[in-house]
């Protein structure tokens, strides 16, 4: 697959799939819609739970937390027993943590049942690609594109989903989602049949002992700093917007648009005339600017920047995934475990931390914070260089292989 046109070579048939395909698509359109479900719905829950922002801003941290953990779990779990079994596992324990959330009276429970949620939602999409992968039509190529496409319309109509169903009740996307979890659930059931086991069995180590490798850290490293300000944006901006759930999720619908349009369709024609690390640094340095003028400028600014933050983040994604299945000598599902399980923490700290800030300060100072955490990570990328730049200038899109991929790299 190029770089210049992720439509190439044979994704013509990308919509000629199995049914085991679009049933493994279409549950991870609805498992990363619930990255951005509560978005909108953030300020309702802290008025019914009579909760105050750090504490509800917890719900991202206790999901995102055991989804780093689970990273070295996933893995050894799908490499003994298989990947069908693996999806059937982590879209239950959505089904049923995803239901438990809507029950919840208090912020304490909401917190423990998101990070139930997490844990099964870890193990459904860093199995899904390596599945789709395997069952699809027309190559990987095509398989890939499918997912990319997956992860950007989940990301959009998430929270748009809990906007729509949030305005009578912050208690009913959750509902929502166990629902369609549960539909994917009996289509994956129905369709997908278990595909062959790796030769080789993960060990939980094996993750960490990637991360031995200069380039896997370095973008791991640069990566953890990118996550900080991409979930600044995520899960405290809800806050500094004050809308109703209608128009945060118009405006987090926006967001995911762009990020969807700039990962799958943008970033990769970019990287084929610059270079990768050079679109990586220069949209790192354009996130921390429009940190900053989303934190200082006025409601109509923050409302653009928040949207506009969806392409760097977009074109960022992409780049970051390359480079982690790129570069290392590790098996690809093993770089992507260890890589994943250090930049999701920083995704953890950032909704806690960025509220806390706030507090501390004022309301411009969590986003000075992101900034500097973004021209961080464009930092790390300047100084290690040589470390990336063998494989990264003239990388191409390196997802998958016939081993498959264990990956929530975006």
């Amino acid at each position: 697959m190029s770089a210049a046109d992720p439509f190439d070579q044979g994704t013509g048939s990308i919509l000629r799939q199995p049914k085991a395909v679009w049933a493994t698509a279409g549950a991870s359109v609805v498992a990363f819609m619930g990255i951005g479900l509560v978005d909108p719905i953030l300020p309702s829950i802290a008025k019914g739970l009579e909760a105050t922002p750090s504490q509800v801003s917890l719900l991202f941290t206790s999901y995102f937390l055991i989804t780093a953990v689970a990273m070295l779990v996933t893995g050894f779990v799908s490499s003994r027993i298989g990947g069908r079994k693996t999806l059937l596992t982590g879209l239950a324990l959505v089904v049923v943590f995803a239901g438990l959330s809507g029950t919840s009276s208090s912020v304490a429970e909401l917190v423990g049942f998101r990070a139930g949620w997490g844990l099964g939602n870890a193990l459904f999409v860093s199995t899904a690609l390596a599945v789709i992968v395997g069952a699809a039509a027309g190559g990987s190529s095509a398989a890939i594109l499918l997912y990319e496409s997956a992860l950007g319309l989940g990301m959009a109509c998430g929270p748009l989903l809990g906007a729509l169903l949030g305005d009578a009740s912050w208690r009913y996307p959750f509902f929502g989602t166990a629902a369609l979890m549960a539909i994917g659930f009996i289509c994956i059931t129905a369709f997908l049949k278990e595909q062959p086991k790796p030769a080789r069995r993960t060990s939980l180590l094996d993750p960490v002992r990637a991360l031995g490798h200069g380039g896997l850290a370095s973008v791991a490293a640069s990566a953890f700093f990118y996550n900080y300000a991409f979930f600044t944006i995520l899960a405290f901006t809800p806050f500094v917007l004050n809308m109703t759930p209608y128009k945060s999720g118009a405006v987090f619908f926006a967001w995911g648009l762009l990020l969807a349009v700039f990962s799958v369709l943008v970033a990769p024609r970019l990287q084929k005339r610059f270079g990768s690390l050079k679109v990586l640094g220069a949209s790192l340095v354009l996130l921390a600017v429009d940190l900053l003028i989303l934190g200082y400028g006025n409601h109509t600014a923050a409302i653009v920047c928040t949207i506009v933050s969806g392409a760097f983040i977009g074109m960022n994604n992409t780049v970051y995934t390359e480079l982690a299945l790129g570069l290392s000598d590790a098996p690809r599902p093993v770089a992507s475990a260890g890589y994943n399980f250090v930049r999701w923490f920083a995704a953890a700290a950032a909704p806690y931390l960025a509220p806390k800030i706030e507090e501390w300060s004022n309301i411009h100072v969590p986003f000075v914070v992101a900034a500097l955490a973004a021209l961080a990570g464009a930092l790390v990328v300047r100084i290690r260089r040589t470390a990336l730049t063998h494989e990264a200038e003239e990388l191409e899109p390196r997802h998958a292989t016939e081993d498959g991929v264990t990956v929530f790299a975006n």
